[in-house]
C-alpha cells in the first residue's frame, strides 16, 4: 500500500470526493482517505504522479510519503497552533464588533460621538466584519472552490451562511444610506435592527473554535502512536576499531556490534553475543514482567535493559526493527476504512448538497408564508451553519484510531480498521494446538522399546529426528544425541520422516504412517498413552519395529482461562491439531474446548476453516508456517507474536505477548470500539435530525423555538468536539476485565450423528481403517470408532445417506449390521 499526505481537506465530504476521484484512476484497486490523519492509502499499479495530479486537479494537495522512519513529524499537530492564532485575532475584532452591534444598540453602552450616527455605526460594523472574514478566508476559498467544482463540503456551508448574512446586511446598509439621504431617520433606525454583520463574523469565528477543539482532540487520538515513536532511542554505542563510539541511530548498520548498559534502551533489534540480563519489554508487548535474556537470545529496539551489561549484534535496523513495524502497522490501520465507516462516508458524501437544498426550501417556504426577507434568510442561514458533516465523518475514524492505539499499547496489533471491527462479531474461534494452546515445547515422557535395548531406539530415533525442525523431533533430540549418519533424508508432511542408516531405511512418525510396522500388542499401550494426552512417535529400521517414544506438550497457564472467557462471550471454541484423536481429546478436555478436530494435516486446516465458516464468522489463531493458509482463509486471522514471520504476515491481528488471553482482550476491544462508533453515529444523526428542523423554524408556531445563526454555528462547532471526546473515552477501557463480558447467543451448528454397528473389527488397525474410510466421505466431520464396542459414531455436517456410509465401511471388508 502506498501512503500519501493530503492537504486542504475540511470535512468528510472532501475525503469522500478524493476517494471517488482516485478510485476511478486506471490501475487503482482500492483507495482509503483518512480525515483524521490527513492521509491516503492506495493499492494498485497506478503511478504516484497520476494520483497526485488527479488530487490536485480537484483542488487539494498531495505528496507521497517517503520511507517510514521511526521518528517523523507526520503526526505532529501543526493545525492547532495555526487555528489558535487565527481564533485569537478574530476574537479581538469580534469583541469590538459585538460591543458596537449589541452593547451599544441594545444596552446603550457608550461609543465615540462619530459613531452615534446609525449609518456610521453600520459602516464600522461592516469594516470589522470584512477584517474577520479575511482572517478566516480559508473557509471561503475552499468553500466556493468546492461549490464551483460541484462537490460542496462543510466549508461551503460556512461560506454560504456567512456570505448570505453579509450580503443581506450590505443591502440593508445601502437602504439605510438611501433613507438617510431622504431624511427618513425612523426608517434608518428600523433598518438598523435588520443588520446581520455580527452573525456573518460570528459564524466563521465559532466554526474556528470548533475546528481548533476538533484538531486538539484529534491530536489526542494519535497519542498512543506518538508515544510509540517517542520510545525510539536516538543514539547507539557501537564497537568500532575495538572502541566504543556513540553514533546516531540512523548510522547503525546490520551486523554492527553495540553495547547496552543497565538502565539503557536497546537501540535496534539484535542477538546477544555476550552477557546476560533481564529485559523490560513492556513498551512493545505491554507485559510488565522482565524477560531473562542470554547469549543467542534476540532483543528488540526500544526495550529496556534492566540489569546486565550485554553486547549485541544488530540484525534489523531502521524501518525493519520490531518497533518500526509496529508503528507502520498501526499507521496502515489508520489509513484503512472499516465497513461501517464506508457507510457513514456514503451518507456524508451527499450530506452537504442535501443541506443546501433544505436551506433553499426553508427560505422559499418562509417567504411564501409572508415572512420578511430578513427572517427567511436567518432561518436558511441557521440551517446551513447548524449542519455538521464532520460529526458523521469523524464518528468512525477517531474511535478506530483510539482503539488501535489502545491495542498497540497492550501488544495487540490490528493491521486494518476492518479487522478491528470484525473481531468483535466472531462466532467461532479455531485454535491451533501446538504453540497456541500449548507452549509448543514438548518433552519426552516415555521410551518404550520393542525387543531391543532402550539406547538403540533412542540412538536411531534421535539420529533421524536431528535433521527435522519439528518440535516433537526436537524433544527427542534434546533427550538423547544420536550418533548415526542419516542419508537420503526426507520429510513426509503431516506423517513423519524417512532416511537411510547404513543403507537401510529408517522410518519415524505417526500411527497413520507406521501402522503396518506396529505389532498388534503395542496398539493398546499406544492408545493408553494417547488417552493421557501424550503423542506417541513410532520408529522402524529395515521394516523392523523398534519401539515408541511418547512426547507431551505442556499447556500454557492462561489457556483454560482464555477458552472459558471465549465461551462466556458466546463463542464456540474449536481446537485443530494433527495429533491422533485420543491424544487431542485428552488435551482438548483439559483445555475446555467445545470441539476437537484431530488428525488435520497442514494443508487440511484451510478446508476445516472453510467448513466452519458455513456456521458463522470464524477466527483462526495460530503461530506456524502451516497455519498461514488457514489464517488467510478465516474471517479474522490472529497470529501469536512468538510464531513465524509467515504466520504474522498472513494474519489480520498480531498478539505480541503470545498469550491466549489477549485473544479475548482483542475481542473486547473490538466490541468496545464498535459500541463507541455506534454512539458517535447516533449522536451525529440525532444531532442533525433534531437541530436542522429547529434551525429551519419548524417548531416556531408550536413552541416558539427558533435558532439564531450564531447559536447554530456554536452548536455545529461543539458537535464534532463531542464526537472526538466520546471516542477518547476508549482510553479508559479495561480490555482484560472479563467481569462485564456480554454473552452473545451461539449460532447453532447444524450437525447430526449416526451410529454404525460393525462386525469384523479386531484391533486398533481395524479402527484406523474404518475411521479413515468414513472420514473420507464428503459430509463426515469425524468418526469415533471402537473395535471393543463394535461401533462407529460419525458426526455429519450435512445429510449423508446410510448407503454411502455402509459402502465406505464394507469396501474395507467389514460388515455394517445397522445404522441408527
Amino acid at each position: 500500500m502506498k501512503q500519501y499526505n493530503i492537504t486542504g481537506m475540511s470535512c468528510a465530504a472532501c475525503a469522500n470526493r478524493i476517494e471517488k476521484t482516485v478510485a476511478h484512476i486506471n490501475g487503482v484497486d482500492s483507495c482509503s482517505v483518512s480525515l483524521l490523519t490527513n492521509s491516503m492509502g492506495v493499492e494498485g499499479t497506478a503511478s504516484s504522479e497520476s494520483i497526485i495530479q488527479a488530487i490536485e486537479n480537484i483542488g487539494y494537495g498531495a505528496s507521497e510519503k517517503g520511507v517510514k522512519k521511526v521518528k517523523d513529524d507526520s503526526l505532529v499537530d501543526h493545525e492547532t497552533p495555526k487555528l489558535k492564532k487565527r481564533l485569537i485575532t478574530s476574537l479581538v475584532f469580534l469583541i469590538l464588533l459585538m460591543y458596537l452591534s449589541m452593547g451599544h444598540m441594545m444596552w446603550k453602552w457608550p461609543v465615540p460621538s462619530f459613531l452615534e450616527n446609525h449609518v456610521s455605526l453600520a459602516v464600522t460594523e461592516m469594516l470589522l466584519t470584512i477584517i474577520i472574514l479575511v482572517i478566516n478566508k480559508a473557509f471561503f476559498v475552499n468553500g466556493y472552490k468546492s461549490l464551483f467544482q460541484l462537490s460542496p463540503n462543510m466549508d461551503a456551508l460556512v461560506a454560504l451562511g456567512s456570505s448570505a448574512a453579509f450580503g443581506y446586511s450590505l443591502v440593508v446598509l445601502y437602504l439605510m444610506i438611501d433613507a438617510m439621504s431622504q431624511g427618513q431617520m425612523m426608517k434608518v433606525m428600523s433598518l438598523g435592527h435588520d443588520l446581520y454583520f455580527e452573525s456573518a463574523a460570528m459564524i466563521p469565528t465559532l466554526i474556528t473554535v470548533g475546528k481548533m477543539l476538533e484538531a486538539m482532540s484529534k491530536g489526542r487520538t494519535t497519542d498512543a502512536l506518538k508515544s510509540l515513536m517517542d520510545l525510539a532511542p536516538q543514539t547507539a554505542v557501537i564497537i568500532k576499531d575495538n572502541k566504543e563510539v556513540t553514533v546516531s541511530i540512523d548510522e547503525v548498520n546490520k551486523g554492527d556490534l553495540f553495547v547496552v548498559r543497565p538502565g539503557e534502551n536497546i537501540p535496534v533489534d539484535g542477538v546477544i553475543v555476550e552477557g546476560s540480563t533481564a529485559i523490560d519489554e513492556s513498551a512493545l508487548t505491554g507485559e510488565s514482567i522482565p524477560v531473562d535474556k542470554t547469549v543467542n537470545d534476540t532483543v528488540s529496539g526500544a526495550t529496556l535493559n534492566q540489569s546486565g551489561f550485554i553486547k549485541v549484534r544488530a540484525t534489523r535496523v531502521g524501518e525493519d526493527t520490531t518497533l518500526s513495524q509496529i508503528i507502520q502497522m498501526v499507521s496502515d490501520a489508520a489509513s484503512t476504512k472499516a465497513p461501517i465507516a464506508k457507510k457513514a462516508d456514503q451518507v456524508s458524501g451527499i450530506f452537504v448538497p442535501v443541506i443546501i437544498g433544505i436551506a433553499l426550501v426553508t427560505f422559499i417556504v418562509w417567504m411564501i408564508l409572508g415572512k420578511s426577507i430578513g427572517f427567511s434568510i436567518a432561518r436558511a442561514i441557521s440551517v446551513l451553519v447548524i449542519s455538521c458533516p464532520c460529526a458523521l465523518g469523524l464518528a468512525t475514524p477517531v474511535a478506530i484510531m483510539v482503539g488501535n492505539g489502545m491495542g498497540a499499547k497492550h501488544g495487540i496489533l490490528f493491521k486494518t480498521s476492518e479487522s478491528l471491527e470484525v473481531a468483535g462479531s466472531i462466532d467461532i474461534i479455531a485454535l491451533d494446538k501446538t504453540g497456541t494452546i500449548t507452549k509448543g515445547t514438548p518433552v519426552v515422557t516415555d521410551v518404550v522399546p520393542y525387543k531391543i535395548e532402550k539406547e538403540v531406539l533412542l540412538n536411531y530415533a534421535s539420529s533421524l529426528e536431528k535433521k527435522s525442525e519439528h518440535p516433537l523431533g526436537k524433544a527427542v533430540t534434546d533427550s538423547y544425541q544420536g550418533s548415526e549418519d542419516v542419508e537420503d533424508f526426507e520429510i513426509l508432511p503431516g506423517h513423519g520422516l524417512r532416511g537411510l542408516i547404513h543403507g537401510k531405511e529408517v522410518l519415524g512418525g505417526s500411527i497413520k504412517m507406521m501402522e503396518k510396522h506396529i505389532p498388534e500388542e503395542m496398539m493398546t499401550q499406544a492408545s493408553d498413552k494417547a488417552m493421557e494426552g501424550k503423542t506417541p512417535l513410532f520408529f522402524s529400521y529395515d521394516d523392523t519395529y523398534l519401539g515408541m517414544i511418547c512426547v507431551a506438550d505442556t499447556m500454557k497457564e492462561d489457556s483454560p482461562q482464555a477458552i472459558k472467557e471465549m465461551q462466556n462471550m458466546g463463542i464456540q471454541v474449536v481446537m485443530l491439531t494433527g495429533d491422533n484423536k485420543k491424544t487431542a481429546d485428552a488435551i482438548g478436555k483439559k483445555a475446555g474446548v467445545d470441539e476437537v478436530i484431530a488428525g488435520v494435516l497442514p494443508d487440511g486446516k484451510e478446508s476445516v476453516i472453510r467448513d466452519l465458516q458455513k456456521h458463522g464468522k470464524v477466527a483462526m489463531v495460530g503461530d506456524g508456517i502451516n497455519d498461514a493458509p488457514a489464517l488467510t482463509r478465516a474471517d479474522i486471522g490472529i497470529a501469536i507474536g512468538a510464531g513465524t514471520d509467515i504466520a504474522i504476515d498472513a494474519a489480520d491481528v498480531v498478539l505480541m505477548n503470545s498469550k491466549l488471553t489477549d485473544v479475548t482482550a482483542a475481542i473486547r476491544l473490538s466490541r468496545a470500539t464498535l459500541r463507541n462508533i455506534h454512539e458517535n453515529l447516533f449522536w451525529a444523526f440525532f444531532y442533525n435530525a433534531i437541530c436542522i428542523p429547529i434551525a429551519a423554524g419548524v417548531f416556531i408556531h408550536l413552541t416558539g423555538w427558533q435558532m439564531s445563526p450564531m447559536l447554530g454555528a456554536a452548536a455545529m462547532s461543539l458537535s464534532s468536539f463531542f464526537v472526538c471526546m466520546n471516542a477518547l473515552r476508549l482510553n479508559t477501557f479495561s480490555m482484560h476485565d472479563a467481569s462485564k463480558d456480554i454473552k452473545r447467543k451461539k449460532k447453532e451448528k447444524k450437525t447430526m450423528e449416526k451410529t454404525l454397528e460393525i462386525t469384523g473389527m479386531m484391533c486398533g488397525h481395524c479402527e484406523m481403517a474404518v475411521k479413515k474410510a468414513l472420514e473420507a466421505v464428503d459430509g463426515v466431520e469425524s468418526a469415533d470408532v471402537s473395535h471393543e464396542k463394535g461401533t462407529a459414531v460419525v458426526t455429519l455436517s450435512k445429510e449423508v445417506s446410510n448407503d454411502v456410509l455402509k459402502k465406505a465401511v464394507e469396501d474395507k471388508d467389514y460388515t455394517v449390521t445397522s445404522i441408527k
